[in-house]
């Protein structure tokens, strides 16, 4: 690719309205710095890791928070060798320190604002033309310091003690619905039940809906706090108030909230998690 080529972009987002307000941002900079050429979109990971493998875009603009595969689950997915500039885009930043795991050049927050959309821009063509790996990490970052408001140097010395390990269970849910997106602590959520393929997310009164499978959704959840007490419930072990048993077997928990939810036999070791 020579400096002046388009750069050939790739969409990733399960939102429609997300794509498309991408994609005229992009199209919005195509007479800086050679452009950009939004080959395609993709709605889901799997659609986007064909698309990838066939069309071998420059640069993939990819939301995390998808249902099914994951854009981190993506990246991991795809073939080293044919793995494109990854810009993950996303509402929240609990996801930031992961960026550094899959190499990406950057990571930004929606809604992105147009500078930031050309610095992303620019850092993309650098890496492209550059095979210096020590400042394409320096730059990566840099971006993860903007967003949480540390120092690079702070940062670095935690990543090399392994203090951020515990990023992986986020303080707050990133819960999108008909193009809103609303940040639900996680110790404020009671519990949470499957419907169909949505988790409905319960908290101070109010009940979410996720397009997310129950596996996934754990996987987002710190299990000291979260446990699994049914196939389709789980519950915030501190908002647990009574424990009751039954003769089959069973147990029925009492929220604070005065909710009853039933923990099946099959689960009844979890017993030892609330005492």
């Amino acid at each position: 690719m020579t400096a002046q080529s388009p750069l050939r972009t790739l969409i990733v987002d399960d939102e429609p309205l997300a794509r498309r307000g991408l994609r005229l941002r992009l199209e919005a900079l195509g007479d800086t710095e050679g452009g950009v050429e939004v080959i395609a979109e993709c709605s889901n990971g799997r659609e986007a890791r064909d698309q990838i493998l066939a069309l071998h875009p420059d640069v993939v603009f990819l939301d995390i928070q998808m249902p099914g595969i994951s854009g981190l689950e993506l990246v991991q997915l795809l073939p080293r060798d044919e793995l494109p500039q990854i810009v993950f885009v996303t509402a929240y930043d609990q996801y930031a320190v992961e960026a550094f795991e899959v190499n990406a050049v950057d990571y930004v927050l929606k809604p992105i604002e147009e500078d930031r959309l050309t610095l992303a821009l620019e850092r993309v063509r650098d890496k492209l033309g550059s095979e210096d790996i020590a400042a394409q990490r320096d730059q990566l970052l840099e971006a993860v310091a903007d967003l949480t408001q540390e120092t690079p140097a702070a940062l670095e010395e935690k990543l090399v003690s392994g203090e951020l390990g515990g990023s992986r269970y986020p303080d707050k849910l990133a819960i999108k619905d008909s193009g809103k997106i609303t940040l639900v602590p996680a110790r404020e959520i009671d519990w949470i039940d499957a419907a169909g393929d949505y988790m409905c997310v319960h908290a101070n009164g109010e009940t979410h809906v996720m397009r997310i499978t129950m596996k996934e959704l754990e996987q987002q959840l710190d299990p000291k706090v979260f446990q699994r007490i049914h196939r389709s419930t789980i519950v915030n072990l501190q908002q647990v108030r009574e424990i009751c048993a039954h003769i089959n077997g069973e147990y029925h928990l009492v929220l604070n909230n005065g909710e009853r939810l039933k923990m099946s036999r099959s689960y009844k070791n979890k017993v030892q998690h609330f005492i």
